[in-house]
C-alpha cells in the first residue's frame, strides 16, 4: 500500500541484534544473546546464537497480552479509586475523563522512568453540585513500582521457557538486549538483571532499533553491508497426518530455516490410486489437536498392493518462513504441490499455549498414541489374514473370516489391553493358517 518494495521479512528479534551492531566482529567467537521486548502491548523473549556473522534463532517465547499499556490502566484504576474515595464521583463511566487519565497515566509512567516523583494535574475532569472537580495526585516511583509489579513478573515465564527451550540457563547468556518502550521502566530493568544475572545493553533507543535492524538488513541485500548472515527458526514442527491420525513430524520445532526434510510413505489400501496429504503443525502427537494447515491430493498413483509404492513427502521452508510441501510418487513420477504462508506469524503466547498444552497432555496423549497404533496394527493384521484366507477351503475360509470379521467390528472399541489380546489371537490364527497351508 505504501509503494514500498519488500526485499526479505526479518524477525524483530534480529533486527535488534543487528541495530545493536553484534555479529560484526567475528573475531569475538560465538555470542549467546538474549532479546527482550516489551512493548505497548506484547512481550516477546527470543534467544539468539551468533557465530562468525551467522544469526540463529534458538528459541522464542512471550505473551501477547502483556506490555505498557497494562501498567497505565493499572495506574489509571489507583487513580479513579483515588479520586473516587475524595469526591465519590465515579469516573470509571466518564469516557472522556477515562481518555484524559490514560493520557496522563502514560505521561507519568514515562517521566517515572527518569525521576523520582512526578505531578498528575487533570483539572476540571469532573463537577457535581459543588462546582467543578480537579485531579491533583503527587506519584512517586515506588508507589507506581508497588503498582505494577504483579505485572512485571508476568514476564519471568517467558523468559524461563526460552532459556528451557534453547537448553542454557541465565549463566550462558553473553548479552541481554532491551527492544520497546516499556523496557525503559526501572523496575523491568531490574527484573530482567534479577532473573539472567547481567546488565542490558542500553547503547540504542529501544524504539528505533527494530527499525534500524531492518535498514541494516536491507543494506545487507543490496550489497552495502557484508559479512553477516541470518538464520531463523520454526516456532512449531511440521508434519502430516498418517494412518490412524497420527501426526508424523517432517520438521522438528525450532529447526533452523531455510531448511527442507523428507519422508517416505506408501498405501494403506490395495490399488489405491489417490493420497490424501494433510499438513500440520503442532506438537501433540494426535493429528486432530494440531493446526491444520491445507490439504491436497496426489493422484495417478499406479494400482499396486498396499505398502509397495513409495511416496516422497518433501517439506521446504524459505528464508521467509513460507512452506512448500511437495508428494511425489516415486514409481511414476507425478507430483502434486501446495504453498503455505504465515507459519513464523503464530502469536508468541499461542506458540507457548500449544507448548505448555503439548507437555500438560502428554500422559494423556501417549496413551491414545498406543492405543491408535495397536488399532492400526490389529487391521493390518486382519486385512492379510483375510487375503490368505481366499486360498483356503470354502468350509475353513467361512470360518477364519467370520472370526476376523467379529474381531474387525471390536476394534474401534476395544481398550489397549484388548486390543493386545486381540493381536495374540490373531498371531494363533496365523500359526494355524501357516499349519493348514503347509
Amino acid at each position: 500500500l505504501a509503494g514500498l518494495k519488500v526485499l526479505r521479512i526479518i524477525n524483530e528479534p534480529t533486527a535488534a541484534a543487528l541495530a545493536y551492531g553484534l555479529g560484526r566482529n567475528r573475531d569475538k567467537g560465538e555470542l549467546r544473546v538474549l532479546v527482550f521486548d516489551l512493548g505497548g502491548g506484547t512481550f516477546d523473549v527470543s534467544i539468539l546464537e551468533i557465530a562468525e556473522g551467522v544469526f540463529e534463532v534458538k528459541a522464542t517465547s512471550g505473551d501477547n497480552r502483556l506490555g505498557g499499556d497494562d501498567f497505565d490502566e493499572r495506574l489509571m484504576d489507583y487513580l479513579i479509586e483515588q479520586f473516587k474515595r475524595e469526591t465519590g464521583i465515579d469516573l470509571s463511566q466518564d469516557k472522556m475523563a477515562l481518555q484524559k487519565l490514560k493520557e496522563e497515566a502514560e505521561r507519568a509512567k514515562i517521566e517515572l522512568s527518569d525521576v523520582y516523583e512526578t505531578e498528575i494535574n487533570i483539572p476540571f475532569i469532573a463537577a457535581d453540585e459543588t462546582g467543578p472537580k480537579h485531579l491533583l495526585f503527587s506519584l512517586k516511583r515506588d508507589l507506581f513500582e508497588d503498582l505494577i509489579g504483579d505485572i512485571v513478573e508476568r514476564v519471568e515465564e517467558p523468559v524461563l521457557q526460552a532459556l528451557e527451550d534453547a537448553s542454557l540457563s541465565p549463566e550462558d547468556i553473553d548479552q541481554v538486549l532491551l527492544v520497546g518502550g516499556s523496557t525503559r521502566v526501572p523496575l523491568v530493568q531490574r527484573k530482567v538483571k534479577e532473573l539472567l544475572g547481567k546488565d542490558p545493553l542500553r547503547g540504542v533507543n529501544p524504539d528505533e532499533c527494530v527499525a534500524l535492524g531492518a535498514a541494516i538488513q536491507a543494506a545487507m541485500i543490496k550489497g552495502e553491508v557484508t559479512g553477516i548472515v541470518l538464520v531463523d527458526v520454526t516456532p512449531l514442527s511440521l508434519g502430516v497426518e498418517t494412518v490412524g491420525g497420527i501426526f508424523t513430524k517432517i520438521i522438528e520445532r525450532n529447526t533452523p530455516i531455510p531448511t527442507s526434510a523428507s519422508r517416505i510413505f506408501t498405501t494403506v489400501a490395495d490399488n489405491q490410486t489417490t493420497v490424501e496429504i494433510h499438513v500440520l503443525q503442532g506438537e501433540r502427537p494426535i493429528a486432530e489437536e494440531n493446526i491444520s494447515l491445507g490439504r491436497f491430493q496426489l493422484t495417478g498413483i499406479r494400482p499396486a498392493p498396499k505398502g509397495v509404492p513409495r511416496i516422497e513427502v518433501t517439506f521446504s521452508i524459505d528464508v521467509d518462513g513460507i512452506v512448500h510441501v511437495k508428494a511425489k510418487d516415486l514409481d511414476t513420477g507425478k507430483e502434486q504441490k501446495i504453498e503455505i504462508k504465515g507459519i513464523k506469524e503464530v502469536p508468541p503466547d499461542e506458540v507457548e499455549k500449544i507448548i505448555r498444552e503439548a507437555e500438560l497432555e502428554r500422559s494423556k496423549d501417549e496413551s491414545e498414541y498406543r492405543l491408535r497404533q495397536l488399532r492400526s496394527q490389529v487391521q493390518s493384521v486382519i486385512d492379510s489374514l483375510e487375503k490368505r484366507a481366499n486360498f483356503l477351503e470354502y468350509k475353513d475360509s467361512k470360518r477364519v473370516k467370520e472370526v476376523l470379521i467379529s474381531l474387525r467390528d471390536k476394534i474401534s472399541f476395544s481398550s489397549e489391553e484388548e486390543l493386545r489380546e486381540t493381536l495374540k489371537l490373531l498371531e494363533e490364527l496365523e500359526e494355524e493358517l501357516e499349519r493348514s497351508e503347509d
